[in-house]
């Protein structure tokens, strides 16, 4: 990029051609500030979708670059192709691009009529339903899915995208334990899941390192505890067998010291009333870093996020729970595709998988 500039100054430069300087002035600055906004786990639990609805109209006014929700449903709520349809329909409406983290509540959790765990069926079902090749929203982002890639064709929910020098990425990490099953021969979907993971975890590292990226965020429902102390303990060594996120957390963190950028790590888990607090762990809404790791866990409502490109990228957390919090200074639209910014008026015709 910097090459082609340089050759078309000099031969503006050569021409006399003032115009053309003008015109590369004019080009976009990619280290122009941008914010983006993460919706937590806004399901009150019943039918009522109120509060989902106003925390999407919410995060539309402050005109993010993009929106991520975490999501489909508490768990709680039915498991059924009703509910996924209707809350794939609201989240849709969104003005901005909308990205979706899958949560534990979603899936994991689900069992047929006859009481049996069909957890895997249901996540089968919310790819159909929920993931194409683009964002959802009114405006128009592109992505590219890990299902592009034939061998990993069943995880269409990671996905990344690109914005002002920095990349954006989703992973499938539920919480609260990356469902990892502690009975003997029943982890056949974690197992292969984890498959899928890695390969997608060095292929965004790689693409980041690559294209010389300033930094690289990651979007996940579970929180793999990146700033966890290694133990060496036998009672430690016990308690990784036992931990879903050992080998994700530990491949980060080895992928990360060969990375010259930032590496943000932003979750949205929720802990259930008893389930334990993890030792060290921070107050939710609180961005700590070593090194260049980051982390901040984003559970309720809806929180901004600004980002300010450069070297280093510079991450900010602010809550976005005030009501006349409606503007932010800023803000930094991705690049829509050539041709287009928002979606056409038919939209609502995208083809979808019928109901069961």
């Amino acid at each position: 990029m910097k090459h082609r500039a340089g050759r078309a100054l000099l031969l503006c430069a050569l021409l006399g051609a003032l115009p053309c300087a003008t015109t590369a002035r004019a080009a976009p600055a990619r280290d122009k500030p941008f914010e983006f906004v993460v919706i937590g786990h806004a399901f009150a639990g019943g039918t009522d979708d109120a509060d989902l609805k106003r925390t999407l109209v919410r995060a539309d006014r402050l005109k993010p670059a993009f929106v991520v929700a975490a999501g489909i449903k508490s768990a709680e709520e039915p498991c059924s192709d009703k509910l996924y349809a209707q809350r794939r329909a609201l989240l849709d409406q969104a003005d901005q691009p909308l990205l979706l983290v899958l949560s534990g509540s979603d899936w994991t959790g689900c069992r047929n009529s006859a009481g049996r765990s069909n957890a895997i069926e249901r996540l089968n079902r919310i790819r159909e339903i929920y993931f194409d090749e683009e964002a959802l929203g009114e405006t128009r982002l592109e992505l590219s899915r890990q299902s592009m890639i034939a061998k990993f064709r069943s995880y269409a929910e990671n996905a990344h995208w690109e914005v002002r020098n920095v990349l954006f990425a989703t992973i499938n990490l539920p919480a609260p334990n990356n469902h990892y099953l502690l009975e003997a021969g029943r982890n056949s979907e974690y197992e292969d899941r984890l498959v899928a993971n890695r390969a997608w975890l060095q292929r965004l590292f790689s693409l980041a390192k690559r294209r010389k990226l300033d930094g690289l965020v990651l979007f996940s429902d579970g929180d793999v505890r990146i700033h966890a102390e290694q133990g060496f303990s036998l009672l430690s060594g016990f308690s990784t067998k036992q931990d879903g996120f050992a080998e994700t957390r530990r491949l980060i963190r080895v992928l990360a010291e060969k990375y010259p950028g930032k590496v943000l790590l932003v979750d949205t888990h929720k802990p259930a009333a008893a389930e334990p607090v993890a030792e060290g762990a921070v107050a939710p809404g609180t961005l700590t870093w070593r090194g260049n790791l980051g982390h901040v866990t984003l559970p309720d409502a809806w929180h901004v996020v600004r980002v300010t490109p450069g070297d280093p990228v510079q991450f900010a957390h602010e809550a976005g729970h005030g009501e006349e919090k409606t503007q932010v200074k800023g803000n930094g639209q991705p690049k829509p595709p050539a041709g287009s910014a928002k979606k056409s008026s038919a939209k609502g015709e995208r083809p979808q998988p019928p109901l069961k």
